[in-house]
């Protein structure tokens, strides 16, 4: 069990965090030792030198050991060449998303009677009549496409669930239903029936082929006998399949992808409202082409070396992180079983959660998402895979984590720093600030979706009200929303007023201002401790007991003057010299020391 820890002075736990491990490389060493350094065991004194090593920045090591900084330079060529393939995978998957969303366009004004863009909510019948019309007209028009559309598409026979048709018109209505409204009474089975019929065209003509009222009408007059049960109808769909090849991917030197579209056209009644929603969807499933023939373009040898680079280069990141983390643990466990045979006395949790580098935790999961979304989006390319969208969250991460990564190295310069300290100061206050405000906002969303719900459309349902809401916090849409709310209600009307008048002089005014006010008064504590002398942890002040210099030639066995151009980003942070540590006696530690040890974390 750990024992607590009680640092040289109680320090807060701003203050703690604040404290650059990293800065005992860059100490120097013509303070003197410190009290009780010249009776140092050999053990002791290797202990102490090769911890100051490992908390040591890039460039302190190499001028310890001549170590090269390979860590630094591999993250900078990681970036890169991460980057540079998220970029190609973002053309590539911009140019299937632009192509299945005009291919869809072009659907709804082929299949939908009178569709206009931007009228998907809106566009419905109301008559009996009209509905028969419309959905005959998409049919008709399903018949004539190899007549009348620009693009070419090709028909897809026996794959529509099953059925041996291209095409499916299907009803699906209760088993039995009698509404009567003038005597307030009915009688409904609900269970749901499903009737179809299948439809198939024409069997492949030479170009061009006959009229479109020659084709439509006179070969399948079968469909214009389907009977629909209106009293008792739910929906009426109409699906089926056409194939399309996407050529516009030879731009990217890449092999254009055949495309199976299942087009669904759903006619929707279930309110039994009088208005039948028209919508139509479209799926794309993505594959390899047969025999591609493409002129002096096509080969994605290129793109599959350079993917293979990025896994080279991506799993070496993780076996230096890896190596770096387990080294760390090692050293932990060491010190621990030192202080414990020598001393009797464990160390405590606060220090040893300093061995734990979070920065190298963070490159490692990078890595591994690296590795994952490139294997995936070799097989795309290879049209093996279609999840464009699950390598597009994994690269996406992966690249995040991977420029968040350099903010450690920025961190080696005190002014790039404060951003990393302040983030870690205030991030536990916060959190507990978030936590209290999210039960005001959770209450605010529950009322006002089932008050304004059925008379204000941004309040339909909870992820839109919370959207409302955070928009609202943001100053976004105020006077658009009070507009919006419906007036058939006083009392509701009266209430949105209260509502909506209360959350933003609470969320604006009070909230926000005090979360501001958090992360202000972190800065400003942060700033004060710097231009003032910081108390450190027992390890600290442990470590700082070895007053050997980077370039002293003791921390490697052959010295070297050599420098390497990477010595610019010596880090200068708030530190502790060798001369605040007077009377310092190792074997302080066997007291109780911190009486609340809290753990650092990245």
């Amino acid at each position: 069990m750990s024992a607590p820890c009680r640092p040289h002075s109680p320090p807060a736990e701003t203050q703690r965090l604040l404290t650059p491990v990293n800065s005992y490389g860059s100490q120097d060493g013509g303070a003197g030792p410190g009290v009780g350094s010249a009776s140092l065991l050999p053990e002791e004194e290797d202990l102490r030198r090769r911890l100051k090593y490992f908390f040591m920045s890039p460039c302190d090591k190499f001028r310890a050991k001549g170590r090269k900084p390979f860590k630094l330079v591999l993250q900078i060529i990681k970036i890169i060449i991460v980057t540079i393939q998220l970029i190609l995978f973002g053309l590539s998957n911009q140019m299937v998303v632009t192509f299945k969303e005009e291919n869809t366009i072009a659907f709804k004004h082929l299949f939908l009677k009178d569709y206009v863009d931007g009228s998907e909510d809106t566009h419905a019948v109301y008559t009996q009549r009209d509905l028969y019309d419309h959905m005959f007209y998409a049919v008709e028009k399903y018949l004539a496409i190899p007549n009348e559309t620009i693009g070419r598409y090709a028909y897809v026979h026996g794959e529509c669930s099953g059925n041996q048709s291209a095409l499916m018109l299907c009803q699906q209505y209760y088993r039995k239903g009698q509404i009567d409204p003038a005597n307030d009474t009915f009688n409904i089975d609900p269970k749901i029936i499903t009737d179809c019929l299948g439809v198939d065209p024409m069997e492949r003509m030479p170009w061009p082929l006959q009229p479109v009222e020659t084709l439509s009408l006179q070969s399948h007059p079968s469909y214009r006998n389907f009977t629909l049960k209106f009293h008792k109808l739910i929906n009426v769909t109409i699906q089926f399949k056409l194939k399309a090849i996407n050529i516009q991917t030879i731009i990217n030197n890449e092999i254009p992808d055949c495309y199976t579209f299942t087009i669904t056209i759903t006619f929707d009644n279930k309110a039994h409202s009088g208005r039948v929603k028209i919508s139509l969807d479209n799926k794309a499933d993505i594959k390899e082409c047969k025999d591609p023939s493409i002129y002096g373009r096509g080969d994605n040898t290129f793109r599959m070396f350079f993917d293979v680079a990025v896994i080279f280069v991506c799993v070496l990141s993780f076996i230096l992180c890896a190596r770096s983390i387990i080294r760390g643990l090692i050293l932990q466990h060491e010190l621990g079983h030192f202080f414990q045979r020598r001393y009797n006395q464990d160390v405590c949790l606060s220090d040893r959660m300093e061995f734990v580098n979070g920065w190298y935790i963070l490159l490692v999961v990078s890595d591994v998402l690296t590795v994952s979304g490139t294997i995936m989006k070799i097989g795309i390319e290879s049209k093996n895979f279609a999840s464009y969208d699950v390598c597009s969250i994994l690269l996406g991460t992966s690249t995040l984590l991977v420029w968040v990564g350099v903010i450690r190295y920025l961190s080696f310069f005190q002014k790039y720093n404060i951003l990393i300290v302040t983030m870690r100061v205030a991030l536990p206050n916060v959190i507990r600030f978030c936590c209290c405000v999210a039960v005001i906002y959770l209450g605010y969303c529950f009322c006002g979706w089932i008050v304004l719900g059925p008379y204000h459309v941004k309040f339909r349902t909870l992820s839109m009200v919370s959207e409302c809401l955070f928009s609202l916090i943001n100053g976004d849409d105020m006077f658009v929303t009070f507009a919006e709310m419906q007036q058939n209600s006083y009392l509701v009307w009266l209430f949105s007023q209260l509502y909506l008048y209360t959350f933003i002089s609470l969320f604006i005014y009070m909230v926000l201002s005090l979360f501001i006010a958090l992360i202000t008064g972190s800065y400003e504590t942060i700033k004060h401790q710097c231009e003032d002398d910081v108390p450190i942890t027992q390890l600290h002040m442990y470590i700082a007991e070895c007053k050997d210099s980077p370039g002293s030639g003791k921390f490697r066995r052959e010295s070297s003057s050599s420098c390497s151009v990477f010595c610019c980003c010596e880090r200068y942070v708030c530190r502790v010299g060798a001369n605040m540590l007077p009377g310092l006696d190792p074997a302080g530690w066997a007291e109780p020391l911190c009486s609340n040890p809290i753990p650092i974390t990245l």
